[in-house]
């Protein structure tokens, strides 16, 4: 996939993005966010290239796992800078995720929600009907994403993680309204 947007690239992740991917996925202030339990921190290259080779198999139109690549002409122009995903949520029934993680050096600056909206109408546009969007009680920044990208706030829920989550939803039609785009 190549997603292009204002600032950003958003495309498949290689084995040469081992790099980024290791000084992303090592950092525990990123990966706390991540999933049920302790964070799950790369401990070097090869683990960050399993990592990638994972995050590519889960390829399957609209969902998927790409990077993240900066593309505004700033100091972080070139640079992978994290993660988009639209995945299947564990423990459900099909319902479908939309993810983000991305560098501190990228924190603040927009990037998380320019990209997740795009894959957002990539999701909408490849026929999914809605899209969830779940975060650890405490994140507030990406709650923020989630209401800047006109995802609704519908409360906690324990259904799919054995942590409470808070849950954002946005539905195709009013979202694709919303945003000016034509339902095909």
């Amino acid at each position: 996939m190549l997603l292009p947007t204002e600032r950003l690239t958003i495309r498949d992740w290689t084995p040469e993005d081992a790099p980024a991917a290791l000084d992303i996925t090592s950092r525990v202030e990123v990966m706390k966010w991540l999933g049920d339990g302790p964070p799950q921190l790369s401990a070097d290259l090869e683990e960050a290239r399993e990592r990638i080779e994972r995050w590519r198999s889960r390829e399957d139109p609209p969902l998927g796992y790409w990077a993240i690549e900066v593309a505004d002409g700033g100091p972080l122009h070139g640079r992978v800078i994290g993660s988009v995903l639209l995945v299947a949520l564990p423990n459900g029934d099909g319902e479908v995720e939309i993810g983000w993680h991305l560098h501190p050096d990228a924190w603040g600056r927009g990037y998380a929600s320019e990209a997740a909206r795009a894959v957002l109408q990539r999701g909408f546009e490849g026929g999914l009907e809605e899209i969830h969007a779940v975060t650890h009680l405490g994140n507030e920044p990406s709650q923020a994403v989630c209401r800047r990208i006109g995802m609704e706030h519908r409360g906690v829920t324990h259904q799919w993680y054995v942590e409470p989550s808070e849950h954002f939803v946005a539905t195709r039609v009013p979202w694709s309204r919303d945003h000016g785009l034509a339902l095909g």
